[in-house]
């Protein structure tokens, strides 16, 4: 007698499951199709590909709740997705699960100006908040690389910050609420129009959970009047130690810019190639910027330029107009377009205190030679938060390993000097494994039972963040 085709039952399953989906979602909010899920097969994190079982994208808190209910029953791994901008693999699917987009959840629900906040759904982009409320003098703070693209779900998920965090802080900063959806439908809200909610801290909790907690459908956030102007100067410098050091006195001063950016030799030429920002010839730039009235602007600036004269600096350049300031910002903001074009890349994203800036930059330079690979770093000085963009070819048999050895040495190093594995891109399946580098058993256990508490099935964006051992033996208990 015949067997049946080894997969017949896996197709079976999927039928049931699609046809069980559809029954609560519009049809064209249900993709089955293997044609059209691969849109889906990957992240930002691009050398690591899986087709889901199916996407989903519903549009409302209600028609997540139906569809999270109906995973639950079936015992279906859920992934949610934003706008797909992850670089450590936050929303890459798994072959049995269904991803939960939230690109069709973008309303304004409401805003409010004189308590300073606006709510939304969770699929508005970044940089659409600022542009809900920004005729009437406000802006939302938290400014992602990527927010002209990136959701405020995955901003949510990952506790993103952006250049200008150093004064304004990343989104937990900047969050006040969110409705959030667990595995099995219930639907809760965490927070409010207020700040520090009373009891147990539930909203610290969800940002930077990485999706393992439940579905951010609607957030509240904090929206700030615009400052009454901004200036940024730009310093070049001989090396990036110097470059760092220069960084670790202008906080050492007890200035607060809005925004200290670094950028390399590497990074420069390329994004000269790609902009042609006009950025002078030297091996390190940072992009220090100041916000304020006039006056307050001046003296800040004048701390400042006489700290970086202390260093040596190639070219100091001072923004005199808007279309200057646009010029100096224009590389920095074109850098990771810029390296695309010219190499495979992968984008780290390890913190570290500011006054090891010297020493970690000196270490990433001696472990480039080390591994023949080469690395450009684009970071955010401020806080120390680093992005060395390690360069690779993605078609060379053993490359692609050879990087992500590099970097996690460059990671491990960014723990040794008092850091820790990630700032703002999150785990994901990228760090996984390098969590115990960070934290003891002891440690990962109680963010074990944590998870436990939240999505008992553990079915929330498998194999992420927990080494994989840990996830195995949770879901197989």
């Amino acid at each position: 007698m015949d067997m049946p085709a080894p997969n017949a039952v896996v197709m079976a399953r999927k039928q049931k499951i699609v046809a069980r989906l559809a029954s609560v979602l519009p049809r064209d909010a249900v993709i089955d199709d293997p044609a059209e899920t691969r849109a889906y097969e990957c992240d930002a994190l691009t050398a690591y590909r899986c087709p889901p079982l199916a996407v989903v994208l519903p549009s409302s808190t209600e028609e997540v709740a139906a569809v999270l209910r109906i995973c639950h029953e079936e015992g279906v791994p859920v992934v949610p997705r934003g706008s797909g901008t992850s670089l450590a693999g936050g929303a890459m699917p798994t072959a049995d699960s269904v991803i939960l987009g939230v690109s069709r959840l973008t309303e304004v629900l409401e805003v409010d100006y004189d308590n300073r906040f606006i709510r939304v759904q969770a699929g508005r982009t970044n940089l659409s908040v600022t542009g809900a409320v920004e005729e009437e003098g406000f802006f939302y703070a938290p400014d992602p690389s990527s927010q002209l693209a990136c959701a405020i779900a995955g901003n949510i998920a990952m506790n993103s910050g952006g250049a200008h965090c150093l004064k304004y802080g990343v989104t937990t900063n900047n969050l006040l609420g969110v409705t959030l959806v667990q595995m099995d439908g219930t639907v809760v809200e965490i927070g409010g129009a207020y700040m520090d909610a009373g009891g147990y801290d539930w909203l610290g909790l969800i940002c930077g959970s990485e999706g393992q907690l439940g579905v951010v459908t609607e957030a509240t956030l904090r929206i700030l009047p615009k400052p009454e102007g901004a200036r940024p100067v730009l310093m070049g410098f001989d090396s990036s130690e110097v470059a760092g050091a220069c960084v670790a006195d202008i906080i050492k001063a007890g200035v607060l810019p809005v925004a200290i950016e670094f950028m390399d030799r590497p990074c420069i030429r390329a994004t000269e190639a790609f902009a042609g920002a006009g950025y002078p010839d030297c091996e390190a730039l940072l992009i220090v910027e100041v916000e304020g009235s006039a006056a307050e602007i001046d003296e800040q600036l004048g701390v400042i330029l006489q700290i970086a004269r202390k260093h040596d600096p190639v070219e100091l350049r001072e923004s005199g107009s808007a279309e200057e300031s646009a010029r100096i910002w224009l590389g920095r903001k074109s850098a990771f377009g810029a390296m695309g074009q010219i190499n495979d890349y992968m984008c780290l994203d390890g913190t570290i205190p500011v006054s090891a800036l010297p020493l970690v930059l000196r270490r990433i330079g001696e472990m480039s030679k080390e591994y023949g690979l080469g690395v450009a770093n684009v970071f955010h000085a401020g806080d120390g938060n680093m992005h060395p963009l390690i360069l690779f070819d993605a078609n060379k048999p053993g490359d692609l390993e050879r990087c992500e050895a590099f970097g996690a040495d460059i990671l491990k190093l960014c723990v040794e000097v008092g850091g820790c594995l990630t700032g703002e891109h999150g785990v994901g399946i990228e760090k996984r494994d390098l969590m115990n580098v960070q934290f003891d058993p002891a440690d990962i256990e109680a963010q074990l039972r944590v998870k436990d508490v939240f999505d008992p099935k553990w079915l929330l964006n498998p194999a992420k963040v927990f080494p994989l051992a840990a996830t195995a033996s949770r879901r197989a208990g």
